[in-house]
């Protein structure tokens, strides 16, 4: 295509003879979009006349509308085919950050690098050239990233490219969506995707707040028609003293967690988890973070009028205003009766019903005007048609007038309105009719005043191989929730910009089939909103679980929704509450949720004006209110609340009010959930794990491990354990399905981790492993061997250790010393036991009294018999250590006492001498200096 001189590009005449789309360009790639006005017909405005001037054909031109005008510095930078680059700083909570646009994504909507410090966010906002399908849902979708590569990082997966958007992405991405949804206009129909990705990341910088600032100035400054800028800002609590844009380390001692998003004027989301906070703490948070957000969206005003784009709002198409009254006139009265039907699937099949009679009786699939009579509409065939003939150019003197023949045009009648005007229509209409109910009569569709619960009904236990369950109903709303618990190899490992592997001990899965709405669709991954659901309820819960050291095990809550009418993630918070109770999870209290809903104006309903808040709010009420408020607590303070807002206008006032009457329906709530019945159990279930912790020196942790886990396998597998966790603490946890298992498991780790201490007796039936020349190696302890030298192994003398032991012979040992190495010496001998000193022998009475013993004499005769006396050992004398006595000197001493012996009969007495000498010196504390028989020798 040509561009013509007017910066208009034509087209080929053929072009305009077999199509007829429009599309008006500048060209510049900043151009603004011309779009056709708002008509009543369903065909595309005739803002693109056709005229008699022909540009690059003789018979048809194309020419631009007047409006909207375009602003002379636009037209500069269109001409120049680029915006001058703009960088600006604007407050941010205490300190200010870097807005810069026009140097990154120049072809974008509307694009800007967002930095504090050095965290730094880009965005961007693109809209497609032709408009879609219409529908009640505005065409947006945000996609956040985070990029390893921010922090110097790579995935640590085995795929390193960024792939599946992870949970906390996805947490950000409705973070973005929820304030920016409220601000679109009605009837913009062009798609719209924002983008926004961490591209630096300083690790104290948190990007959340600033990509969602980002991603409201982009808005701002791009096409896309919106009625307020919005930005975000997140809240901390230190002490009493209450922190904008905290960094992470200071949210580490933060008791608060509020993020805040709104305009200058309203507030239009609020998410946050706080440790039982008061309500009034809480609004005086709101009220810090709508401050610094009025300041931040006063500073993006300036710089949208810098900057900024021409919205298209020539864009936007709205329904005929006529056809809201033809919808009330035909479905008034009964959409009148049907909203009063309490249930919901009978209700929505009789709204449908409606619907359809309703599309029927205002389209072409059988249309039947109001008074009687068809409408027709001109085509914009017709009118091409028509713009042919008045503009045929006849010369003079070349054509007859008979050669110009004029074809009749045929004229069919066409539908008023397109069926997805009447669906949009009806929609609103039906809502309408619903607030209305409300206001005037007091009485909501399933006949509950404002302020009235749907009955509540709860059970636990209800899933016998379970660790924990219940199955928590209101209304028609319900959840089956179910406690598994696990060891640390359960937990829920995060890949995160954070370098530090991050693990969670409790997380709460949220699942809401399509059977529970009584529909089919598709069963796959979990979609936003679950993740969403599921995080609410999960850090609903956290505040009152017991910590790590008090409780050792992971907690996973499994959430699914098996009816749903409303608030079904605060009936996960009152199901998982139950389910954990069921489980023997020692929490501190219970806690409980509820969703608040929000009728702003009631003057158009007939009422005094003053907002009406709705206590429990169903589907419906959702849907058709302005307001969606979920608060989860105890009956004194708050732990999760979530507010998205659908309309502007929402005043800290309104919060107050919407704050006090949630407190009072979470004290109802419960109260009916302490009439659980069966009730649960608050003891361990016998089909969950034992785990066992116990606290090892830092360094005996290799020990358990061994040379590449051999040894901690090996434990596993003989033992039959679960699991042993080892920290580089100390702290050793033992997961097992029985007792058994886990005291044998213990018993080998106490053993590999024990510090033995000289005098340590192991009366065990100590295994001997294996034999040496030197001596036995004996284990005390699995996987703990010493050396009982051949010498400690009896007290009589021996040769060799083979002669009295073999392998896999057991003995009772005394640890009697430890060298520098760690190498353990152990004593058998030291616990032999030693024979009674004899009190009929004579001797014996002597050598206790002398300290030594007097051998000859008549104290030495044998006996009438012949048969020699055996003579007791000498008792030990204290103060002196125990002397070995070798056989040459036990030979030597036998000898003397030989050859003092008068008769055959004192000889035969040498024998049990030796024993005796031998256990004097063994057992003596000193030295024997000599030796006195009866003649004094």
């Amino acid at each position: 295509m040509l561009a013509s001189s007017s910066g208009v590009r034509s087209t080929p005449c053929y072009a305009q003879l077999s199509h007829f789309t429009f599309s008006l360009r500048l060209s510049s790639t900043n151009r603004p979009r011309f779009l056709t006005p708002k008509k009543s017909s369903k065909f595309c405005s005739l803002s693109l006349l056709l005229s008699g001037n022909s540009v690059g054909c003789n018979r048809f031109a194309v020419r631009a509308s007047a409006e909207p005008e375009v602003s002379e510095s636009i037209t500069a930078a269109a001409a120049s085919g680029l915006l001058q680059p703009v960088s600006v700083k604007i407050p941010f909570g205490g300190r200010e950050i870097l807005i810069e646009t026009g140097h990154i994504g120049r072809q974008a909507s509307g694009s800007v690098m967002a930095t504090d410090g050095e965290t730094i966010v880009y965005t961007s906002v693109c809209l497609s050239d032709v408009p879609s399908e219409p529908s009640d849902f505005f065409p947006l979708s945000v996609t956040y990233q985070e990029r390893f590569s921010a922090a110097g990082r790579t995935s640590g997966g085995f795929f390193k490219r960024e792939g599946k958007t992870k949970d906390n992405e996805v947490l950000i991405c409705r973070m973005i969506d929820r304030p920016l949804r409220p601000t679109m206009l009605k009837g913009f129909y062009h798609e719209t995707q924002l983008l926004s990705w961490v591209l630096s990341y300083d690790g104290l910088h948190c990007p959340d707040a600033l990509a969602v600032t980002a991603a409201g100035i982009a808005v701002a400054l791009s096409e896309v028609p919106h009625s307020e800028a919005i930005a975000g800002v997140r809240v901390g609590l230190l002490g009493d003293k209450f922190v904008l844009n905290p960094t992470i380390k200071e949210m580490e001692d933060s008791t608060l967690d509020l993020f805040l998003a709104g305009t200058d004027n309203a507030i239009l989301m609020i998410e946050g988890y706080c440790d039982f906070l008061p309500e009034e703490k809480l609004l005086e948070a709101v009220q810090v973070g709508q401050d610094a957000v009025r300041e931040i969206c006063s500073a993006v005003k300036a710089l949208v009028k810098k900057c900024g784009k021409p919205k298209m709002l020539d864009a936007i198409k709205l329904p005929p205003p006529e056809l809201y009254e033809l919808v009330e006139k035909i479905a008034g009265d009964e959409l009148h009766n049907v909203l009063q039907i309490k249930s919901k699937i009978p209700r929505r099949k009789a709204i449908s019903l409606l619907e359809e009679k309703v599309i029927n009786r205002l389209t072409d699939k059988g249309y039947i005007s109001i008074d009687g009579t068809s409408g027709s509409v001109e085509t914009i065939q017709d009118l091409i048609d028509e713009d042919d003939e008045d503009e045929e150019i006849v010369v003079d003197g070349e054509v007859d007038e008979g050669d110009v023949h004029i074809k009749p045009v045929s004229r069919k009648p066409t539908p008023l309105f397109t069926e997805v005007d009447v669906k949009l229509v009806f929609k609103e209409v039906s809502s309408k009719f619903l607030r209305r109910r409300i206001v005037e009569g007091g009485k909501r569709s399933d006949g509950r005043s404002p302020e009235d619960i749907r009955p509540i009904t709860s059970r636990c236990g209800l899933l016998p191989r379970a660790h924990g369950s219940a199955l928590f109903t209101r209304g028609e709303t319900q959840s089956l929730a179910v406690v598994t618990l696990g060891d640390r190899q359960m937990a829920q490992r995060l890949d995160n910009l954070a370098s530090v592997e991050e693990f969670k001990r409790f997380y709460l899965q949220y699942s809401f089939p399509p059977s529970s709405v009584g529909e089919v669709g598709r069963m796959g991954a979990p979609s936003r909103r679950e993740i969403g659901h599921g995080t609410l309820a999960e850090r609903a819960l956290e505040p009152i679980l017991p910590t790590e050291d008090e409780f050792p095990y992971t907690i996973r809550v499994e959430s699914t929704i098996t009816e749903s009418n409303g608030s079904s993630s605060m009936a996960s918070v009152c199901g998982g509450c139950l389910a954990l109770q069921d489980a023997g999870v020692p929490l501190k209290c219970s806690i409980a949720g509820i969703a608040m809903g929000l009728v702003l104006d009631t003057h158009e309903f007939g009422g005094d004006g003053t907002p009406l808040i709705l206590s429990d709010i169903t589907g419906a009420e959702d849907a058709s209110g302005d307001m969606d408020f979920k608060v989860a607590g105890n009956e004194d303070g708050i732990t999760a609340f979530q507010m998205d807002i659908k309309v502007v206008g929402i005043t800290l006032p309104v919060m107050q009010e919407a704050l006090l009457q949630a407190r009072d329906g979470r004290r109802r709530i419960l109260a009916e959930m302490m009439k659980c019945s069966p009730p649960p159990t608050k003891s361990l279930s016998k089909y969950a794990p034992l785990i066992h912790i116990m606290k090892v020196a830092p360094e005996k942790v290799n020990a358990i491990i061994g040379s590449g886990g051999k040894k901690v396998k090996s434990i596993i597998e003989e033992t039959g354990v679960e699991a042993i966790d080892t920290q580089d603490d100390g702290i050793v946890k033992i997961t097992a399905k029985d007792l058994l298992s886990l005291e044998k498991s213990k018993s080998i780790i106490s053993s590999l981790t024990m510090v033995p201490t000289v005098g340590d007796i192991y009366s065990r039936n100590c295994e001997i492993k294996s034999i040496v020349p030197f001596g036995v190696f004996v284990e005390i302890a699995p996987g703990r061997e010493g050396l009982c030298h051949i010498s400690e192994l009896t007290s009589d003398w021996l040769a060799k250790a083979e002669d009295a032991f073999k392998v896999g012979n057991r003995v009772d040992v005394k640890l009697i010393e430890v060298n520098d190495k760690g190498q353990l010496r152990l004593s058998r001998r030291a616990l032999l036991p030693v024979p009674e000193t004899s009190s009929e022998d004579p001797s014996s009475k002597q050598l206790t009294d002398n300290k030594a013993e007097v051998v000859g004499g008549d104290s030495c005769k044998a006996s009438d018999e012949g048969t020699p006396k055996k003579h007791a050992s000498v008792p030990k004398a204290d103060g002196l250590p125990e002397e070995k006595i070798e056989q040459t000197k036990v030979k030597s001493s036998a000898t003397k006492l030989a050859s003092s012996s008068k008769s055959n009969s004192e000889e035969t007495s040498l024998l049990p001498r030796k024993k005796v000498f031998k256990r004097v010196k063994k057992s003596s504390s000193r030295a024997v200096t000599g030796i006195s028989g009866k003649d004094g020798e």
